[in-house]
């Protein structure tokens, strides 16, 4: 595991908040027909992040958004180098997929990887009218042919920065930090 050392904190816990808030408020703006509306988490902190934006449309529209959980471990195109046993955890969508207007969720959006898996999960459950992504930092530095649709933050890295999202459902502590590798034998040295 790459050892990092934090540059600089993005978001504190009210600035997540007040972004969410905005992004609820664009979903709303943006949908047409609220019914057909659900969204989906990526597991880890996708979920807290659908979870947290549909107690806001709840609290704003008094409407229930159903909220999904996938899982794309098996889905992965680096799965031979996780390891030989990746841990699997379960995918939870309560709810058809089918006709419906899907937000998938993901704290980060990187190199578009990881959302190409979980659109690979997501369509082995049925087939959505319509899926938009929503992240809640873009970080640039894309390898597939990605875009987020509703945005928190855009923020460009260098290859050797990475961001870290800790929400406190999760985490037990609520910010975005910009961290950057530290080289090993550097680490080595600190100690």
């Amino acid at each position: 595991m790459a050892l990092t050392q934090v540059k600089s904190q993005l978001m504190s816990a009210s600035e997540i908040d007040r972004t969410l808030v905005r992004l609820a408020h664009e979903i709303l703006e943006r949908t047409k027909d609220l019914e057909q509306l659900a969204f989906i988490g990526i597991r880890r902190r996708g979920v807290p992040l659908a979870q947290r934006l549909a107690a806001k449309i709840q609290s704003l529209e008094n409407r229930t958004v159903p909220v999904g959980i996938l899982d794309i471990n098996l889905y992965r195109d680096d799965l031979s180098t996780v390891g030989p046993k990746p841990q699997l955890n379960a995918t939870e969508i309560p709810f058809s997929v089918q006709g419906k207007d899907i937000i998938l969720m993901d704290d980060v959006l990187y190199t578009g990887r990881t959302i190409r898996s979980a659109l690979d999960a997501l369509f082995d459950h049925g087939r959505p009218s319509r899926v938009q992504l929503l992240v809640l930092i873009d970080r640039g530095h894309r390898e597939l042919p990605i875009e987020a649709r509703y945005t928190g933050r855009t923020v460009q890295t260098s290859d050797t920065e990475i961001i870290e999202v800790k929400f406190q459902e999760i985490d037990d502590t609520e910010k975005v930090l910009l961290c950057e590798r530290v080289p090993v034998e550097t680490a080595g040295e600190s100690a």
